[in-house]
């Protein structure tokens, strides 16, 4: 019989990965509940320093999907070990808009007299890693995509750069 102990605190520690879950209802207030779960799960795990990125990131993945599909929005926050964050927005849109869908030579500035696509470009431009793919059909005959952003000591310095 083989026994397994679970880590010690200073190896959890060191690893630092952990996840959350939340499901937002399809409402104009969302973006803001994931900007405030974002903060107080950073903070919980000594990550503030990621804070002003991952709210701006997060809260433009969220807007995104508020803005094109119907429906609840999944938000799911990962910690990757050394100080890096994954941000993932799970919606019932399958289309995957550009520059997600890494489409070649779409990552580019949106014109001043635009009305609208800045923020997944914001995404893109300050986010250390980024993508999206689309999700099967579950039982219930609905699809769906998953855009998703990473964060580390880079996106960091970003958004200190532009708050300041």
């Amino acid at each position: 019989m083989v026994t397994v102990s679970p880590p010690s605190p200073s190896e959890c520690e060191a690893e630092s990965t952990w996840a959350y879950a939340l499901q937002l209802p399809h409402d104009p207030r969302a973006a803001r509940i994931a900007r405030v779960t974002l903060r107080a799960v950073l903070a919980g795990h000594g990550m503030s320093q990621l804070a002003d990125a991952a709210e701006l990131l997060g809260s433009e993945l969220v807007t995104n999907a508020y803005r094109h599909s119907t429906g609840p929005v999944g938000l799911r926050l990962r910690g990757l070990g050394g100080g890096r964050l994954r941000v993932s927005v799970w919606d019932a849109n399958p289309h995957i808009p550009p520059p997600f869908d890494r489409s070649p030579g779409r990552l580019r500035p949106v014109p001043a007299e635009a009305d609208g696509g800045r923020g997944l470009f914001l995404v893109c431009h300050y986010a250390d890693a980024w993508g999206g793919y689309p999700l099967g059909d579950d039982l219930f005959g609905r699809g769906g995509k998953l855009l998703w952003c990473e964060l580390g000591a880079s996106a960091a310095d970003h958004a200190t750069r532009v708050v300041a």
